[in-house]
């Protein structure tokens, strides 16, 4: 079959590569449609040659898994899992969920990763309702989720973006009333901060962190260090935390919700680019490009 996988200089070509051969707790599943993270094309380099790509993924079970576990064969699924990028793929059943009628398989495989990291971020900082929540690179695909989730949890989010236009289009885009800003200045002190950017946007949510506050790190859009003044992780009253956050195991209950979620409007998933995964390079400019907002999917099988 078919697949995505990592050749010569650490750049992603197509390969024939052997079936997928599932496990007991496993199913097979003919891939529909892969979507694209930041961190697949980032650290592509760091994966063995041969290596298939992708890990969001959505399309049809072919065959159930051996011990009766998971979705049966026909469903709609969308799964989290190593070698997405392929025409076919063996993935735990604990890591797929079914796809609700009415959720096209294009959101439901953009949902996995950005989504899993949004709603397990924001449970591990423990926003209460009414709390300020800060969300930095907003309008990316975690952060837009991020500031969706919060909002229903009861907090005032606000949504920090780089650049004007982006501000508009995630206001407009969110549909609800949302505290845009463009970086971190003048922003008042929060109880939670989810920042996904790194770098000096890493320092500046942290000092903007209250007493007591939580700070979740689950990203690292920038190339630049961060650097924190001296003195600066000091201060009086109850601890700070800051919290890397990189826990994706087991996703299929909170797969499902998120799943459940699009499907009744609660939440929307924006979508950016959807190509066929012949045009790989263009997906891979326009991820790294940084002018693209939403996700990208790509189409598996014929071009588009």
């Amino acid at each position: 079959m078919r697949a995505l996988v990592v050749g010569p200089g650490a750049e992603g070509r197509f390969a024939e590569v052997p079936e997928p051969a599932p496990g007991p707790g496993q199913a097979l599943v003919e891939i529909r449609h892969a979507s694209v993270n930041f961190s697949d094309l980032r650290h592509m380099g760091r994966l063995p040659e041969g290596t298939v790509l992708g890990y969001d993924a959505a399309g049809v079970v072919l065959r159930a898994a051996e011990d009766g576990t998971g979705p049966r064969e026909g469903a709609r699924v969308a799964a989290f899992g190593a070698g997405a990028w392929a025409e076919r793929a063996a993935f735990d059943t604990g890591s797929m969920a079914v796809v609700p009628e009415g959720v096209d398989l294009v959101r439901a495989a953009a949902l996995p990763m950005a989504g899993l990291t949004a709603l397990r971020s924001l449970r591990a900082a423990g926003p209460a309702p009414g709390s300020r929540v800060l969300v930095t690179g907003a309008s990316g695909a975690v952060g837009r989720l991020a500031v969706q989730l919060a909002r229903r949890a009861g907090a005032h989010v606000i949504a920090s973006v780089s650049r004007p236009e982006r501000a508009a289009r995630l206001a407009a885009g969110l549909g609800a009333p949302v505290e845009v800003v463009v970086g971190l200045d003048g922003v008042e002190p929060v109880d939670v901060a989810i920042e996904t950017v790194g770098g000096p946007a890493l320092v500046a949510a942290w000092a903007l962190l209250k007493p007591g506050g939580n700070l979740q790190s689950v990203g690292w859009a920038y190339g630049q260090p961060a650097v924190f003044p001296p003195n600066s992780t000091f201060s009086l009253g109850p601890a700070r935390s800051l919290n890397s956050f990189g826990d994706v195991t087991a996703p299929a209950d909170d797969l499902a919700h998120l799943l459940a979620l699009v499907a009744a409007g609660d939440i929307s998933v924006e979508i950016g680019l959807n190509s066929s995964w012949e045009d790989l390079e263009g997906a891979k400019a326009a991820q790294l490009g940084g002018s693209l907002t939403g996700k990208i999917v790509l189409t598996v099988g014929q071009p588009l």
